[in-house]
């Protein structure tokens, strides 16, 4: 395989401390998702807050450690990677990369999966990790290939994004999305797919996803109820976008539904 997954895990708290270098022909990525966090690397102190991307190569000292009283969590994956994933974009960096994620939803939706597949265990779990791992470089890898993204468009496209969180349940449109930055309609929605390299449908297809997997495992909800609480009127539309997005039926999550007290 031209990548190896060595380590996946999940960092939080408030008296977090970890200092090391990374093996021979190693990697190690880390993804805060919430609060911040500092590393010190090569003597270069970086502050790492929610969206921060850092890739630290092999032979690398550093450091890291929670900053007081302020709570934080992160992913870190460690791996190896073969000549023919160095062809990455990502893997193609001097020997530390800090970045800001702009595909971040979608990095940290595969790093979710990889945590479950590596904490679980079941058949073939390493090949799956390794799977969604290899996404996850892919995806950075073009973002990286598209340029810098400067830091207003990342601002623009977060306002995008919290409007979307608000109302996905309706149709969101770009007009709408340009009146919630003060541009254009096209502009908003070229802006949006070039900083999280989703277009805005997907995107809101993802946010009712992911509120469709709440209340399959956590209501009592029909599956026909819950594709019209999310705005599907097409209950076999809705099945069609869920089985895309998670590669199983709504029908297969009943399983893990809570009994009734």
């Amino acid at each position: 395989m031209m990548i190896g997954v060595s380590e996946v895990r999940q960092d939080h708290g408030v008296e977090w401390y970890e200092e090391g270098q990374m093996h021979q022909n190693g990697y190690c990525l880390i993804v805060v998702t919430y609060g911040k966090c500092v590393y010190w690397v090569n003597h270069e102190k970086m502050i790492m807050e929610k969206g921060d991307l850092l890739l630290l190569s092999s032979s690398v000292p550093f450091y890291g450690k929670s900053i007081p009283t302020v709570f934080h969590t992160k992913y870190k994956i460690k791996f190896q990677a073969q000549e023919e994933a160095l062809k990455l974009t990502i893997l193609q960096q001097p020997e530390l990369l800090k970045h800001k994620l702009g595909c971040y939803d979608v990095v940290v939706e595969r790093l979710k999966g990889m945590l479950h597949q590596w904490m679980e265990r079941p058949s073939y779990y390493e090949l799956m990790a390794t799977a969604l791992f290899t996404e996850v470089l892919v995806q950075i890898s073009q973002e990286l290939d598209r340029g810098i993204i400067p830091t207003e468009k990342h601002r623009c496209a977060e306002r995008m994004k919290h409007y979307i969180q608000q109302n996905y349940r309706e149709k969101v449109t770009k007009e709408e999305l340009g009146d919630a930055i003060q541009k254009t309609p096209n502009y908003a929605a070229a802006l949006f797919r070039q900083v999280t390299g989703q277009t805005i449908s997907e995107y809101v297809h993802h946010q009712r996803i992911k509120t469709a997997l709440y209340l399959l495992t956590e209501s009592r909800l029909t599956i026909i109820e819950i594709a019209e609480y999310l705005g599907y009127s097409d209950v076999s539309y809705f099945y069609r976008i869920f089985k895309r997005i998670t590669g199983h039926s709504p029908s297969d999550y009943f399983h893990e539904r809570s009994p009734l007290v």
